[in-house]
C-alpha cells in the first residue's frame, strides 16, 4: 500500500519549495534557479496529483486484486480473451 498522506505532504513541500526557488530566482535573475523552482512546483503537484488519484482508486483496486486472487483461472480467462480480441483488431488479415 502507498502511503498517501505522506506522499502529498512530501507534494507540498516540494512544491513550497519550488515556489521560493522560483521567486529567488526572478528577484536574482538567475533563470536556472527559476527553471528549477518551476520544475519543482511540477513535481510536487505531480505527487499530489498521483496521491489523490491512487486514493479515488484504490478501493478498486483492492476490488479487482481480491477478484484476481480468488478466481485466477477466471481472471486468467478474461484478460486471454481481451489478449485475442486486441489481436485480431491490430492484426487483421488483408486480403
Amino acid at each position: 500500500m502507498v502511503d498517501t498522506t505522506s506522499m502529498k505532504a512530501e507534494g507540498f513541500v516540494q512544491e513550497a519549495k519550488g515556489r521560493v526557488k522560483d521567486a529567488v530566482g526572478a528577484i536574482s535573475g538567475d533563470a536556472a534557479m527559476q527553471a528549477g523552482g518551476k520544475i519543482d512546483q511540477l513535481g510536487g503537484r505531480a505527487k499530489h496529483e498521483f496521491a489523490d488519484l491512487y486514493d479515488a482508486n484504490e478501493s478498486r483496486l483492492e476490488a479487482v486484486t481480491a477478484f484476481i486472487q480468488e478466481r485466477p483461472f477466471v481472471a486468467l480467462g478474461i484478460v486471454s480473451l481481451v489478449g485475442l480480441v486486441i489481436g485480431r483488431l491490430i492484426f487483421r488479415k488483408r486480403g
